[in-house]
């Protein structure tokens, strides 16, 4: 696949610009401003991106918003074969988009190609876009009066999505969007932005027409021209709950649909008769992969005294034996997306100490296996974290799991119940009473019952609860082709039948 770049000087060498995706492909732009994509396993800078205008962003709206009737008016089974086509490709070629992001974000090859998987899933649930539009229908609702409904696309669409999965967030609104029958502008982080684009291109070569699905890269100069563009009807975030509050209230504030996905502080609550090797094993895969830079990462294990020193001992054997370094490598957890968050996320190790927690394992000292100028932070636990502490209150959003000692269930709900968050949450416990109770009192949106990341499979629906999503709805699944599309209802009286002549051919799907 030909990569949408062009060349220009920065500094005294020459760097690849990754260009916008707007009709079909490679568009420049008029803005000159451009910003750093880093190796993150390196330190150094390894292209440049474009950083869209208004004006840019206007003009891709523009291009899309004319693409868009033609796309909608397309039948159910050309935007099926699209979309189909599209799985297939991305299969395909899903090792190559895996080094993409393991180049770009710094997460591993084996993490890449999940995050791949779960969002093909989504893909797949796209594919079945007939049966998920169609209305209802109430014949002879009054006499000779008949009444049904048709779920109908909405327009252009917005799609701003953050860096950590430059991939599956995403694959979580595009195919659902398109296969709605509506055009998408999308708007990646800037941080990791290669992904898109190639996703454009796949897209594309898979038989989108041009213009229906465009690429605007940028920094809030963007995202502010997306959210109040007269035209761009929908908006769909993922980010941290400050951006999220904004995003969803200026969106509103324009008059458009939202769906806003924000932060997270997720809690792993372990019972006395929990299975202690797997409750460690899922506090070490939940709390450190992807260096933690997960919205459904575990960061806060809620102990029952009676098992805490036991936990904590099993999860500090279990992260001695992780390797951190190069994604490219086979290691088991790789850097932070850019030094500023890693020296961000490192300060909260200070602090935990400073508020009284105990630092077991410090990932300040963890030996590399990659390149001295990555941006490097290893694996980090801290026990005894008091509740007040900035270390449990903040989304740190980085490999740093803090255990915070309870005295019983009870204790453990409390605390959940009480964050300000909603995303995540699990519980591990051998009783079934204890956890078909925890499912129904705790306040969060999505829940484990000794499943660390409960993230829903994609013909359910993924958002948390409280300051873990704003908006009308919930992401993929029914309630992503709720918020793409809108209903019509039609109420019918025909007076006359008619007659639509021969034809002994068999019926056939255009």
């Amino acid at each position: 696949m030909t990569e949408s770049t062009s060349t220009a000087p920065t500094g005294s060498s020459t760097l690849p610009i990754l260009d916008h995706w707007v009709g079909g492909g490679a568009w420049p732009g008029a803005s000159s401003r451009t910003a750093p994509v880093y190796d993150p396993a390196r330190g150094t800078v390894a292209r440049e991106v474009r950083l869209a205008s208004a004006d840019d962003v206007a003009d891709a709206v523009a291009t899309t918003a004319a693409a868009w009737p033609a796309w909608r008016d397309a039948s159910i089974s050309r935007r099926q074969a699209v979309l189909f086509s599209f799985r297939e490709l991305l299969n395909e070629r899903k090792d190559e988009l895996a080094r993409i992001l393991t180049a770009e974000h710094g997460k591993v090859l084996a993490d890449a190609h999940g995050e791949i998987a779960r969002g093909l899933e989504v893909v797949e649930f796209a594919c079945g876009l007939g049966h998920l539009t169609k209305g209802a229908y109430t014949e002879n609702a009054s006499t000779g009066v008949d009444v049904y409904t048709l779920r109908q696309p909405i327009g252009v669409v917005g799609v701003i999505s953050p860096f950590n999965f430059p991939a599956m967030v995403p694959l979580w609104f595009f195919p659902i969007a398109l296969a709605a029958g509506n055009a998408v502008v999308l708007k990646p982080s800037e941080k990791d932005p290669t992904a898109a684009t190639w996703m454009a291109a796949l897209l594309a070569e898979a038989g989108l027409p041009d213009g229906v699905f465009s690429v605007v890269h940028g920094d809030k100069e963007a995202v502010d021209a997306l959210l109040e563009h007269p035209e761009v009807r929908a908006i769909s975030f993922v980010g941290s709950t400050p951006i999220a509050r904004y995003v969803s209230s200026t969106a509103a504030a324009h008059g458009k649909r939202v769906q806003a996905l924000g932060g997270a502080k997720n809690h792993m609550l372990v019972l006395p008769d929990a299975d202690l090797e797997l409750a460690a094993d899922a506090a070490v895969n939940a709390g450190f992969g992807s260096a933690g830079e997960r919205c459904m990462a575990i960061s806060v294990v809620l102990a029952v005294d009676a098992v805490a020193d036991a936990l904590v001992d099993k999860i500090a054997d279990r992260m001695a034996t992780l390797r951190t370094g190069d994604g490219l490598r086979g290691c088991d957890m790789g850097p932070l997306i850019t030094r500023a968050h890693r020296d961000r996320v490192a300060g909260y190790i200070e602090t935990a100490g400073a508020d009284g927690g105990v630092v077991v394992v410090d990932g300040r000292d963890v030996d590399i296996d990659g390149d001295a100028g990555g941006f490097w932070l290893g694996p980090t636990l801290i026990d005894r974290v008091p509740t007040s502490s900035a270390v449990y209150r903040d989304e740190i959003f980085g490999p740093v799991l803090s255990v915070v000692r309870v005295a019983g269930y009870e204790d453990g709900v409390g605390i959940i119940n009480s964050s300000p968050y909603g995303n995540g949450t699990a519980i591990f416990t051998n009783d079934g009473g204890a956890a078909r109770r925890f499912q129904r009192e705790v306040q969060v949106g999505m829940v484990g019952v000794n499943v660390p990341i409960p993230v829903p499979v994609a013909y359910h629906s993924f958002g948390g609860w409280k300051a873990s999503l704003f908006g009308d709805a919930k992401a993929y699944g029914p309630q992503g082709f709720d918020f793409f599309t809108q209903e019509k209802a039609v109420t019918s009286r025909w007076l006359d039948p008619s007659h639509g002549g021969l034809n002994l051919g068999f019926p056939r799907n255009t």
